[in-house]
C-alpha cells in the first residue's frame, strides 16, 4: 500500500512540476500570429537589390524605422495606425499589377510589429505582385552590410 501511496505522490507531482513549467514557457505572441504572406511573397534581398541596379520598375515602402533602401519611400512604423493609414492612401490608385515590397528590418521578422500590418493592408487591396523583402535577422546584416544600395550613405 505504501508502495502504491509514494509511487501516485510521484506521478502527481511529476504532472504538478511539469504543468507548472508549461505555463511558464509562453510562446511569443509574434509566432501566435498567422503571416499574411506566402513564402511565395519573400524576396530575398540579393533579388530586390538586382531589380534595383537594373532599373526595374518597382515601389519600395519603408514601413519601419531604419535606413531607406534606394528608392523607397519611407512611411513610417506600420505599428503605429496612422502609418498603416498612410501606406492605405498611397497605395490607392495604383495598379494592382504593380511590384510593390514593404520591408522593415529593425529586428527579426518573427518579432516584428510592423510588418504585418503593412503587409494586410497589400492583401486587403488585392495586390497581385505584393511582396515582403526577407529580412529575417535586421537591414543592417542581411542589407548593409552587404553593400546593397540605400538612399544615403550610412556612417
Amino acid at each position: 500500500m505504501k508502495n502504491l501511496l509514494f509511487k501516485t505522490i510521484a506521478i502527481l507531482s511529476f504532472l504538478i512540476a511539469n504543468a507548472n513549467f508549461s505555463k511558464g514557457q509562453q510562446i511569443p505572441s509574434a509566432q501566435l500570429q498567422s503571416n499574411p504572406w506566402t513564402k511565395a511573397q519573400l524576396m530575398e534581398p540579393s533579388v530586390l537589390a538586382n531589380m534595383i541596379e537594373k532599373g526595374q520598375k518597382i515601389r519600395i515602402y519603408n514601413i519601419g524605422v531604419v535606413e531607406d533602401i534606394k528608392g523607397a519611400t519611407h512611411l513610417g512604423a506600420a505599428s503605429e495606425k496612422l502609418n498603416v493609414e498612410k501606406l492605405s492612401k498611397v497605395l490607392k490608385g495604383l495598379p494592382k499589377n504593380e511590384v510593390i515590397v514593404v520591408y522593415c528590418g529593425c529586428c527579426p521578422m518573427d518579432k516584428c510589429p510592423n510588418i504585418r500590418p503593412a503587409f494586410q493592408v497589400l492583401k486587403d487591396q488585392k495586390f497581385t505582385k505584393a511582396y515582403l523583402l526577407n529580412l529575417t535577422v535586421n537591414l543592417k546584416t542581411e542589407w548593409i552590410s552587404k553593400g546593397y544600395p540605400l538612399a544615403t550613405s550610412v556612417k
